[in-house]
């Protein structure tokens, strides 16, 4: 087992330690829920033991109040990690690249037979944007306009959009709870339809929620460039053949791009040895480049 993979069990663990309400169908109380953890992990999770920031953004909006705290703590996840949270911290990426591994890389002969008619790193960057407009009109905007306009709002991403926490409080909850089961409507059956719709993609697409629809993800990409712990690029030794980048599974354009979730697996692919995580290396002749 390597080192991300033991982390990733670890971060989901430690998200997620209140085991015993899993059966009792009640939220977690914890007193740990008024911060926040770094990745997608719904509060409302039987087992959940904090908020997740997401959630926590959107209710500080959709009550009127500046989210100080949550602010706060996003900007400091992103400056020491950026995209390395998705990559060893979010219980829910961890859960799409297991369900991924199981699916493996055998493909069907009807697979290996079919043509797109647009090539699908095309369609992939095409969709991209996609998960900025989810961040900035779904957990942003639409709580804040709302509140303005009503005096209240509601929680849109979670509400409507995010498969985590269906997947770890709306099922489980409606499951244990038969009241639930019997006031369960068009949005729950909405919601379970768009969970299991990511359920079957991730078997056949590498993390295919954090590449186009996580508000998250979104954000903390924002900070890759600058974030503490990354991949760097020796330029001395870089002779741009582009394997690091050819090899990527989350399809980053450029080591330290927008899409790289810091996994570490361009180190093995690159011919040169010119990757090397920062902070492991001394700065002389090393800078982020494109590939």
């Amino acid at each position: 087992m390597g080192k991300r993979r033991l982390i990733q069990i670890l971060s989901a663990a430690a998200c997620n330690g209140a085991v015993p309400n899993l059966f009792s169908g009640t939220v977690s109380a914890s007193p740990l829920k008024r911060i926040c953890v770094p990745g997608l992990n719904c509060h409302s999770c039987p087992a959940a033991v904090a908020s997740c920031p997401a959630g926590s953004l959107q209710t500080f909006l959709a009550g009127g109040r500046f989210p100080f705290f949550t602010a706060g703590f996003l900007l400091l996840a992103g400056v020491l990690g950026g995209r390395a949270v998705c990559g060893f911290l979010c219980p829910f990426g961890f859960f799409q690249e297991i369900l991924h591994k199981i699916a493996g890389k055998r493909k069907t002969r009807a697979a290996r037979r079919m043509r797109p008619a647009v090539p699908l790193h095309r369609l992939s960057s095409a969709a991209r944007p996609v998960k900025y407009a989810v961040l900035l009109l779904f957990v942003l905007a639409l709580p804040l306009a709302m509140y303005i306009k009503n005096g209240y709002a509601s929680p849109y991403f979670c509400a409507y959009i995010c498969p985590a926490g269906t997947l770890g409080a709306g099922i489980p909850l409606v499951l244990a709870d038969e009241a639930l089961r019997a006031a369960a409507g068009f949005l729950f059956s909405w919601k379970v339809s768009l969970a299991v719709f990511f359920v079957l993609w991730s078997f056949f697409t590498f993390r295919p929620f954090c590449k186009y629809v996580c508000p998250l993800g979104a954000l903390y990409g924002l900070f890759n460039r600058i974030a503490w712990f990354g991949i760097q690029v020796d330029a001395e030794k870089c002779t741009g053949c582009g394997r690091c980048t050819a090899g990527c599974k989350m399809n980053a354009a450029a080591v330290n791009g927008l899409e790289c979730i810091r996994c570490g697996e361009c180190l093995s692919l690159c011919p040169e040895q010119a990757l090397f995580v920062r902070g492991f290396r001394p700065a002389r002749s090393l800078r982020t480049k494109h590939t």
